[in-house]
């Protein structure tokens, strides 16, 4: 039962009327709270949306594949030149960028999160203020009211109709009446009413508070992405040792060379195994996505929401406060069955005063209907949109009580009801009404509907937000589907859908008549886009019935309505004005509360994952041709062609920078799922292609050169048929071609032929082609193995369509 507050008829007081002004508790005193911040019981909780500078630090320097490096690094120290030893370097280098960069997102973050932080109401010296939440201390009183989110642990100092739904650290969907005394948990929130409670827990003693911040943390972890690459980096640890293992032995033991240079082609062999800047240019991509986001006022609570939201095929929209504003205005006042339009302004007037907390129609109401002052609120019955209606009982002045009904028409009515047909033709002009009805129940009662005399209807104006329509015909350009899911009236909310051109609008669904079983629910959604009168819990079997057939859901919304939905979407996206439970639970926030900037999100994460999908191609090619070197090294007991030198300059040119400026590029295909099986279809066959024809041309050469320089002359010749094929790999994912892309593709086969023609880079990378034949011997090869990638390459897409 909904605690209630009553005042008898003659004036004297049988219960408090809501918060007593009177005894109102004045909270703590300055002279208390610095006491406590000097004790430290301080709400010290850790800054949402970022990891620590020492985190970021220790995560981009202690890797296992740098510690693999470091190693071989500090070995080649001893024994050969410093150009073998570049690799180290550009380690170093693509480290400093990794850690730069993520220090920037983290600085946006944190500056958003500040922006964005909710801050609650709390109550020193009898006055309230906001404040942050790691400014309340033990014992603060901390006001409440609709949509607010329970900060800290606490107990209940006063309740005026307070429900609190504590159901996402329970699971129990049903809302908790609370009284004076009454527990409260941190990471519950308000649903109706309003109150104030203690804090007696703060800072990590809170019971959401462990919660809060692993779910927040800057990570990337349940990242498809990510998740994929840790795959293939575990397969190919697991052969690098072997391989390894073998070239050491071949190199140092069964082959009787210098045992410096031995070490040195050993150390060649190995390095370019390792995939080391996958992970760094993925960071690198994740980081810069924020960057940008932040810009246009996006909180990314967790960075895979980037991503995850690209991968979206079917986004909900609630209605009210995303394809309209907030804000609501009375266009029309309807006084049914002849009652007095000037008394049933003094009941609106009066319905208004009687709720601390309005919501966005109620407060449309008080701005057209100031309260008058003899009458007084003796019950009240907080709005509720599991109910869809509003209360309260009054004394009139005159000896007269009344209690109304302010709410949804077709829930307070029942069907056939002649009003209601006069309700449909204003719900088709796109027009929000509510019916005030006069009730003889009890407001406590579960029957106080039943039998309301309707007295008057009220017309509201939505606020049609100017960018919705543009944002609903990207997503549908996109071939994402729409679904609008709103507590309000269906036939209204299509109306506004079809002002706004949305695709499905003219066929609406009343939520009412929605089948309860998941399988059946998920096909009429499958066919419908515009659904009305749908509860809470109704969102949330909506969200799980599309996830059931496939589909990856995400679901905006402000209201505390929308809280159960956003947790269980894939990705909950909350406006920065809307409640703060829902930017709690929301992975993305949209701090200008423009839901047009929905699209910039999703072309952000087109970005990162279509264009780490074509590095990953390019770093991953890379690592199978140099463990297949290797293996036919050992099983051919040759000398291994490459010094590190020679590998470090084929990385940078046909890898390292192009795929820097790939990973940036503006990147707008769909994101598709199965990435690992997506890269390694086209890296394993351009691997196997490279490494065969760069052994083919090591063999001919070795047939070719003998004397003195032998070795020198078949590893440029080697060399240059690698960097040929590398590059016909890199004008594949380069593809499709922009002027920019050609000149990045041109410039690095320019710095190469600089290589080969400028004396001193020649001496300095040991690359000298010597005679013609094997030159142009190792040119054929290569033109041979680039026509056998694109002949392979289009093979496997007919054959493992992704």
């Amino acid at each position: 039962m909904t605690q209630r507050a009553k005042i008898d008829t003659d004036g004297s007081e049988a219960e408090a009327v809501g918060p007593p002004v009177v005894h109102r508790p004045a909270g703590l005193t300055s002279a208390e709270v610095a006491e406590r911040v000097a004790r430290g019981e301080v709400n010290d909780v850790p800054v949402r949306s970022s990891r620590s500078t020492t985190d970021i630090v220790r995560g981009n320097v202690f890797t296992r594949f740098n510690a693999i490096i470091g190693m071989l690094w500090v070995i080649m120290f001893f024994v050969a030149p410093i150009q073998d030893s570049l690799f180290g370097f550009v380690i170093i280098a693509n480290t400093g960028i990794g850690i730069i960069q993520e220090l920037r997102a983290k600085k946006t973050l944190d500056g958003l999160a500040v922006i964005g932080e909710a801050k609650p109401t709390v109550r020193r010296d009898g006055v309230a203020a906001e404040l942050s939440t790691s400014e309340i201390v033990l014992g603060d009183l901390i006001e409440l009211g609709p949509g607010d989110k329970v900060v800290v642990d606490g107990e209940v100092a006063e309740a005026d109709s307070l429900e609190i739904d504590e159901s996402l650290l329970t699971g129990e969907a049903d809302p908790v009446v609370k009284k004076p005394g009454d527990r409260m948990m941190s990471g519950s929130f308000v649903v109706a009413g309003g109150g104030a409670f203690t804090a007696t827990k703060v800072g990590r003693e809170a019971y959401a508070a462990q919660l809060a911040e692993e779910a927040s943390r800057f990570t990337l972890v349940h990242s498809e992405l990510r998740t994929g690459i840790s795959t293939i980096l575990k397969y190919v640890t697991w052969m690098m040792i072997p391989t390894a293992i073998g070239l050491v032995v071949s190199q140092l033991v069964v082959k009787d060379n210098n045992f410096k240079d031995a070490v040195a082609r050993t150390v060649g062999g190995i390095v370019p195994m390792i995939p080391e800047g996958l992970v760094l240019l993925t960071s690198v991509a994740f980081a810069i996505g924020v960057v940008r986001l932040g810009r246009k006022q996006c909180l990314v609570q967790e960075l895979p929401a980037i991503e995850g939201l690209a991968r979206v095929d079917v986004v909900c929209l609630d209605k009210t406060g995303t394809l309209t504003e907030g804000g609501m205005d009375v266009t029309e006042l309807r006084p049914l069955d002849g009652a007095d339009e000037t008394y049933v302004r003094k009941v609106l007037g009066a319905l208004g005063e009687s709720d601390p907390h309005p919501n966005a129609s109620l407060q449309a109401i008080i701005d057209a209907y100031p309260d008058t002052v003899e009458w007084r609120c003796t019950e009240a019955l907080p709005f509720s949109s599991a109910r869809k209606y509003s209360g309260a009982a009054f004394s009139e002045g005159n000896g007269e009580n009344s209690t109304w009904l302010l709410g949804a028409p077709d829930v307070l009515l029942p069907a056939g009801d002649p009003t209601l047909t006069e309700i449909d033709h204003l719900n088709e002009q796109g027009l929000r009404v509510l019916l005030l009805a006069r009730t003889a129940n009890e407001l406590d009662s579960p029957e106080v509907a039943t039998g309301a005399h309707p007295t008057a209807l009220v017309v509201l104006e939505q606020r049609l937000r100017p960018d919705a329509a543009d944002t609903l015909a990207y997503f549908a350009d996109q071939n994402v589907d729409t679904k609008v899911i709103s507590g309000d009236n269906a036939v209204s909310v299509g109306a506004v859908a079809g002002k706004l051109d949305m695709p499905g609008a003219a066929n609406t669904v009343d939520a009412r008549t929605l089948p309860t079983d998941r399988e059946e629910m998920a096909k009429v959604l499958d066919e419908n886009a515009v659904f009305g009168r749908v509860t809470p819990q109704q969102k949330r079997d909506m969200v799980a019935a599309l996830q059931s057939h496939g589909h990856t859901v995400a679901m905006t919304g402000d209201g505390v309505n929308d809280v159960l939905a956003l947790k269980d979407a894939d990705i909950g996206v909350s406006m920065g004005s809307g409640s703060e439970a829902t930017r709690a639970v929301a992975q993305i926030v949209l701090l200008n509360n423009s839901f047009a900037t929905l699209p910039s999100v999703v072309a952000e994460g087109r970005r990162v994952i279509g264009n780490i999908t074509r590095v990953a191609t390019l770093f991953l090619t890379k690592t199978v041709y140099s463990v297949l070197l290797a293996v036919l090294v050992v099983c051919s007991q040759v000398e291994y062609p490459f010094l590190p030198r020679h590998l470090t300059l084929l990385s940078t040119l046909t890898i390292g920078v192009p795929a820097f400026f790939l990973a940036l590029a503006p990147n707008k295909e769909r994101a598709k799922p199965n990435f690992v099986r997506r890269v390694m279809r086209y890296a394993i066959p351009g691997g196997v292609i490279a490494a065969a024809a760069t052994f083919t041309t090591y063999l001919l050469a070795r047939h070719h050169y003998s004397g003195e320089g032998a070795l020198e002359a078949e590893t440029s010749a080697a060399t240059l048929t690698l960097f040929l094929v590398s590059m016909w790999v890199l004008a594949i994912i380069a593809r499709p071609y922009t002027w920019w892309r050609l000149v990045l593709v041109a410039a690095m086969g320019g710095a190469f032929l600089l290589v080969l023609v400028v004396p001193w880079l020649q001496d300095f990378f040991a690359l000298k082609l010597v005679g013609t034949t094997l030159p142009w011997a190792a040119v054929a090869i290569a033109a041979a193995g680039g026509l056998l990638l694109e002949v392979a390459w289009r093979w496997v897409d007919r054959r493992f369509p992704a």
